[in-house]
């Protein structure tokens, strides 16, 4: 005999097709408040945005500092490792897990998307969706604007030029540039 159905959140944390219903709802509400609360902190308030962080993300590291705004989906489906800097304007659609190493450097207005959605357009239009996970390797740098698409890994220290599409995977010690995302020379 089959196991029960499962939920629709369970559905999106295993990477499967999903309709956002009321209980994915609740965890997006969660996240838009605790990030409103952030992004509305004086830059003085370091030790209140720093347990709001905590409170919001899956984890962060030790020595890691995010610039406001910044906007998550969930929040919770994102890590940040230790002595990483996020400029201003992060946006990061954490359908599926983001998985952000040490030592990163994120430049302004990047978007992490893990989310997508079929091209089957009567699935689009029942609102089906889904999420592939990004993996950002320790030592990377994101460029100002760069956009890294779902499914996505960066390997480690790598260098992904300003404006940058990320559309599949990079290796370790590269430099990417352009739309898509072309290796260019290796570190």
């Amino acid at each position: 005999m089959p196991g029960p159905e499962k939920s629709m959140r369970q559905r999106m944390l295993d990477g499967e097709l999903y309709i956002a219903d009321e209980e994915i709802g609740r965890d997006y509400v969660r996240a838009q408040e605790l990030t409103r609360r952030i992004n509305a902190l004086p830059v003085t308030e370091a030790d209140t945005k720093r347990r709001l962080l905590t409170e919001l993300l899956g984890g962060i590291g030790e020595e890691t500092e995010i610039r406001a705004p910044m906007q998550f989906d969930y929040g919770t489906q994102t890590t940040i490792g230790a002595r990483s800097f996020v400029n201003f304007g992060l946006v990061c659609l954490d359908v599926a897990r983001v998985t952000i190493g040490d030592d990163v450097q994120i430049a302004s207005n990047v978007q992490l998307l893990t989310a997508w959605h079929p091209v089957d357009p009567q699935l689009r239009r029942d609102k089906w969706e889904a999420g592939s996970p990004i993996t950002i390797g320790d030592n990377v740098w994101l460029g100002g604007g760069v956009i890294v698409c779902p499914g996505v890994t960066i390997g480690d220290n790598t260098v992904v030029g300003a404006g940058a599409v990320v559309v599949k995977d990079l290796p370790a010690n590269v430099v990417a540039v352009g739309n898509p995302a072309r290796i260019v020379r290796e570190i």
